[in-house]
């Protein structure tokens, strides 16, 4: 029933779940009633605030020592500027076999693949052998706390699990004929920060000698950008190269710290989408993103207020981050102050598995290899929070070659969102064959 993907993932779109950051927003009732009534059983609702909500379904398996799976896809989607758009974002159009609209990647794809793969064993013309459990939650992008958070903190005896699927599902990659499916097996740290500095005000006519707090901003945010960031090349980057079928050069020099930023710069010529990837996969990135000071054109800013979204690898940490941060500054530091928005560290699961078994089993099933690539996510999703109880989390997806991993990647929170149709029914081919093997081979 994968054409049953697609239209649901329409209707999810056209739900406009947008979710900016305000508790307010996101309105996932409304998605929540289109997955309730397309599974047609009624599962348990949570709604930490007005409209926020969440709904979770736990189906018991056949024996009590098999181990559980948990699905777990979210229904917000981040904001559009609709001037970006060539067609109305929300309005769900099917171009060309493309299935339009913000949410279309980021990832109501795969929670419209995921209702449709676990509505049989809802309706008991399937069972599982394990504990099967459905989450469809609001609020990740903005960081779960009206989502998932307190779903894994205040009711983990319904939602825990041995094994999870989420996101990201990301395009297969292809190097001279050699087939790879990315599994996301981790994601980067997340080290949200605010910078402040404080001064005095003055007349703006008369700014020699004053103390204008817009000034240190800019200049420690000038050290910020202009520093380099730290590399390091993980085991996950080297897992992750060694499966594309790439030539020994290229292999050698993409997991050699010293050669990196050189192969970086030679495959931004060519693939800037690509390029922007591995580094954010090789180094801690540090990307400034909102700037406020002042309260008028002619007095001197005695407050500046600088955001930063900052994702650090496996090893760097809150510590590390600050360090970086007041060193790349100079002598600006004395004069900031980093106030963190997001703490996460960065969470990886072991390969090796029932669950990575299955997901072989089901891409060999339907795309003719069992070429697994383990990735190592540059953003955050809900798996982290399971990750933390101990779960082995992955995401994963298949696609038709319409779209490349490079093209996908300037999709996410980007103009013209999109995913053919052909796409999402292979998604849900796969998620069904995963949990039929699964659940067949635990």
């Amino acid at each position: 029933m994968s054409h049953d993907a697609v239209a649901l993932l329409q209707t999810l779109i056209r739900n406009q779940c947008v979710n900016d950051g305000t508790p307010e927003s996101g309105l996932e009732v409304r998605s929540v009633g289109t997955v309730v009534d397309y599974l047609g059983v009624e599962g348990e609702v949570f709604e930490p605030a007005p409209g926020r909500q969440s709904v979770v379904y736990r189906i018991s398996g056949t024996d009590p020592d098999a181990p559980s799976l948990a699905l777990v896809p979210h229904l917000d989607v981040v904001p559009v500027d609709r001037a970006g758009w060539s067609v109305d974002p929300f309005a769900a159009e099917i171009v060309d076999g493309l299935v339009f609209g913000r949410g279309a990647v980021d990832m109501l794809n795969v929670t419209a693949a995921m209702t449709v793969a676990v509505r049989p064993y809802l309706v008991g013309e399937k069972r599982p052998r394990g504990d099967l459990v459905f989450c469809a939650v609001a609020d990740e992008e903005n960081g779960g706390p009206l989502g998932a958070m307190p779903l894994v903190n205040e009711h983990w005896d319904l939602v825990r699990a041995d094994y999870l699927l989420t996101e990201v599902a990301y395009p297969g990659l292809s190097v001279e004929g050699h087939k790879a499916v990315p599994v996301s097996i981790g994601e980067k740290g997340a080290y949200w920060s605010i910078l402040e500095t404080a001064g005095a005000p003055g007349h703006g006519s008369l700014p020699y000698g004053t103390d204008n707090a817009l000034h240190k901003m800019v200049t420690a945010l000038a050290g910020v950008i202009d520093s380099p960031v730290p590399a390091a090349i993980t085991e996950q980057w080297v897992s992750f190269v060694r499966n594309l079928g790439l030539d020994e050069g290229s292999t050698r020099r993409l997991i050699d710290v010293d050669q990196l930023d050189d192969e970086i710069d030679r495959i931004a010529v060519s693939d800037p989408a690509l390029a922007r990837y591995i580094h954010a996969a090789t180094h801690l990135t540090i990307s400034s993103n909102i700037l406020r000071a002042g309260t008028k054109t002619n007095v001197v800013a005695d407050r500046a207020h600088a955001e930063v979204d900052i994702r650090g690898l496996p090893g760097m940490d809150r510590e590390f981050v600050d360090s970086h941060l007041r060193k790349a500054m100079g002598s600006a530091a004395g004069h900031v102050e980093i106030l963190p928005i997001m703490d996460a560290d960065a969470n990886v699961s072991p390969v090796g598995n029932p669950l990575w078994e299955a997901i072989g089993d089901a891409v060999e099933a339907h795309d003719g290899h069992r070429n697994l690539a383990p990735t190592l996510m540059t953003v955050a999703t809900d798996a982290r929070f399971w990750r933390a109880r101990g779960t082995v989390c992955y995401g994963v997806g298949l696609f038709d070659d319409r779209m490349t991993f490079s093209e996908m990647l300037t999709l996410f929170h980007g103009h013209d969102e999109r995913v053919s149709v052909e796409s999402v029914e292979r998604t849900t081919a796969l998620y069904e064959t995963v949990l039929d093997r699964f659940f067949a081979d635990s």
